[in-house]
C-alpha cells in the first residue's frame, strides 16, 4: 500500500507540473500541428494518395499521433535528472517507499501526460478526414498508453544513468529524432532501400507507430503500412506484441537500474 501511494504522489506531482505549465502545454500541441499541416498541406499535392482513398494527409495523421506520445513520453527522463540537479531526488529516494515505485510513478506520469496530448491530436480527425468511431478511439487509446510506458520507462532508464541536463538533452535528441524519423511517420513502409529497411525494422518506434495506422487506416499484407520482417507481414496483434516485449523489458530494467544508482 505505501509502495502504491508513493506511485500515485509521484504521478500526481508531475502531472500538475505539466498542468501548470502553459507553454509547455503549447509548445506540445503546436510542435506535431506544424509537422502534420505544413508538411500535410505542403506534400498532399506531390505524393498524391498513398494508397486508395488515403493522401498523404491522412496517411501521415496517425504518425504524427504516435509522434506526439513518444516524444512527450521520453521526456520523463528530464524531470529525474532536474530532480537530482535541485535535490529533490535525494529527498525522494530516501522516503519510505521503493525506488521502483519512484520510477514506476515517473514513467506513469509521463505517460499520462503523453496521452493527454496524443487525444487533442486525435481529435483532429474530422479537419484531416479521417473517420473514427467509439472502438477506434478505445483501442487507439490502449495503443498509445503502451507506446508511452514503453518510451517513458526509456527516457527514466536513461535518467538513471545521466548526471547532467545538457548531457541527458544531447542523449535524448540523438536517440529521439532518429527513432521518430525511421519509424514510418513519414513515409511508407514497403518498398524501401535494404539497409533503410533493416534500421526501421529494429526500431522498437515502428512497432508503435504501425499498429495506429494499421487501427485508424486499415491494412492488409500488401499495403503500404505493413511491415514485412523476414517474409512475415506483420499483423496489428504482431506489432502490439513486439511493442509489448520491449515496453516489460524496458520497464524492468528502468525499474531496477532506479533502484541501483547512487
Amino acid at each position: 500500500m505505501r509502495n502504491l501511494r508513493g506511485i500515485y504522489t509521484i504521478w500526481y506531482r508531475d502531472i500538475l507540473r505539466f498542468w501548470h505549465d502553459k507553454m509547455r502545454m503549447a509548445g506540445a500541441i503546436v510542435f506535431p500541428l506544424l509537422f502534420l499541416f505544413v508538411f500535410g498541406a505542403g506534400l498532399s499535392a506531390r505524393m498524391g494518395f498513398i494508397e486508395p482513398g488515403v493522401d498523404f494527409a491522412q496517411f501521415m495523421f496517425p504518425g504524427i499521433i504516435g509522434m506526439t506520445v513518444l516524444m512527450s513520453s521520453f521526456m520523463a527522463g528530464v524531470s529525474v535528472v532536474w530532480d537530482r540537479e535541485l535535490g529533490f531526488l535525494k529527498e525522494v529516494l530516501v522516503a519510505p517507499v521503493s525506488r521502483a515505485a519512484v520510477a514506476m510513478g515517473k514513467t506513469l506520469g509521463a505517460a499520462t501526460v503523453a496521452l493527454f496530448q496524443g487525444i487533442i491530436i486525435l481529435a483532429l480527425a474530422p479537419v484531416i478526414g479521417v473517420p473514427v468511431s467509439v472502438w477506434m478511439v478505445a483501442a487507439l487509446l490502449l495503443l498509445m498508453f503502451l507506446l508511452s510506458v514503453s518510451m517513458g520507462s526509456l527516457g527514466v532508464l536513461l535518467a538513471t544513468r545521466i548526471r547532467s541536463m545538457e548531457a541527458f538533452q544531447v542523449v535524448m535528441q540523438m536517440l529521439m529524432f532518429p527513432m521518430v524519423f525511421l519509424s514510418g511517420v513519414f513515409f511508407p513502409l514497403q518498398g524501401l532501400p535494404g539497409w533503410l529497411s533493416v534500421i526501421v525494422k529494429v526500431n522498437p518506434a515502428t512497432y508503435g507507430i504501425a499498429p495506429i495506422r494499421q487501427v485508424m487506416l486499415g491494412s492488409s499484407p500488401d499495403s503500404p503500412f505493413t511491415i514485412n520482417v523476414l517474409g512475415h507481414p506483420m499483423s496489428t496483434w504482431d506489432n502490439i506484441a513486439v511493442l509489448a516485449v520491449f515496453g516489460i523489458a524496458i520497464v524492468l530494467l528502468a525499474m531496477w537500474s532506479f533502484s541501483h544508482q547512487e
